[in-house]
């Protein structure tokens, strides 16, 4: 059984690895070029690129399968079976016509639920109790076609998207390995998606994060979370950028939008800020260009932050 990965974020190391240590022929992964990163602007492969390389697997990094050469080059590995996962590309139907088996693509939702670019994030944001992984079979829509199998998984509290994926990445690991072996022998007959439940998640830009204190401290407390790691949510101090790392929202408080005010001994927050229904309490900061500190470490630091009204765009 010849396989060909696609993958790129550390999403998809889980189910790259499980595939390998199972003695799955894996005869090239695709993953996306390397990017510059850091203040050097280095180029830095994506994780399953370093995964691949540890695992001495053959990669491909294509900007497009597109072309007739990347169709052909993909063609030579003679796929039987084309596993995605993340890969951030779509697939043109060359490609999805190519294996005998298909090409399973590895969603983090319970599908019909948050097609889409941004599922995990879209998940706390609405303030769901559970989101899940699908395994499907991919065709020219998006995250349209039939569905192999699905686990759920129930989000914390504390969840953000970035703890949230990683567990959905293990529990995708392990729901590729109870699909796989049946679909292969022809013991899963594809169910298609209900259209009528399907609702979508957009891409996450920069300034999604930015926090409006007129929302209300739940509704923050769930953006704070959503957008962790990525862009984080974040305000503005003395010009900077400051995001709130960790927080809990802390009902029936009263205070102006954007205030910080001290909370009382009892409360799990050193300090809180008025939002525009309730008042959020922080556990955790990161000013711009300084390593991320305690609330409490914070107000030490910067004496004046008590009393302050905090903008939702920087001035």
């Amino acid at each position: 059984m010849r396989v060909v990965f696609m993958g790129t974020p550390e999403f998809a190391v889980p189910a790259l690895e499980y595939l390998i240590l199972n003695q799955y022929q894996v005869v090239a992964v695709y993953t996306r070029p390397d990017k510059p990163a850091g203040r050097g602007r280095c180029l830095v492969p994506p994780p399953v690129k370093r995964a691949a390389l540890e695992l001495g697997v053959p990669v491909v990094q294509s900007l497009s399968l597109k072309t007739a050469e990347a169709v052909a080059e993909l063609s030579a590995f003679r796929p039987d079976i084309i596993v995605v996962a993340a890969y951030g590309q779509i697939l043109p139907p060359p490609v999805l016509d190519m294996p005998e088996h298909g090409c399973i693509n590895i969603h983090p939702s319970l599908l019909p639920k948050y097609r889409g670019a941004s599922p995990v994030t879209a998940a706390i944001l609405a303030g769901d109790d559970f989101t899940g992984v699908s395994l499907m079979l991919l065709d020219k829509g998006l995250d349209t076609g039939p569905v192999l199998g699905k686990a759920a998984v129930a989000i914390s509290p504390w969840d953000s998207t970035g703890s949230l994926t990683d567990k959905l990445s293990l529990v995708a690991a392990q729901l590729l390995q109870e699909v796989l072996v049946h679909w292969l022998r022809g013991e899963i007959t594809p169910q298609p998606q209900d259209e009528a439940g399907a609702t979508y998640s957009s891409q996450i830009t920069k300034e999604d994060g930015e926090i409006d204190w007129n929302l209300p401290a739940g509704t923050i407390w769930r953006r704070v979370r959503a957008f962790n790691p990525w862009p984080g949510g974040y305000t503005w101090w003395r010009g900077k950028q400051l995001r709130v790392l960790e927080a809990v929202p802390i009902p029936g408080g009263v205070s102006a939008a954007g205030q910080v005010i001290a909370l009382p001994g009892e409360a799990r927050a050193d300090f809180g800020i008025g939002t525009g229904d309730g008042v959020l309490g922080v556990l955790r900061v990161q000013l711009e260009g300084k390593r991320a500190l305690s609330a409490a470490e914070f107000l030490r630091g910067q004496r004046e932050f008590l009393g302050a009204v905090l903008p939702s765009e920087a001035e």
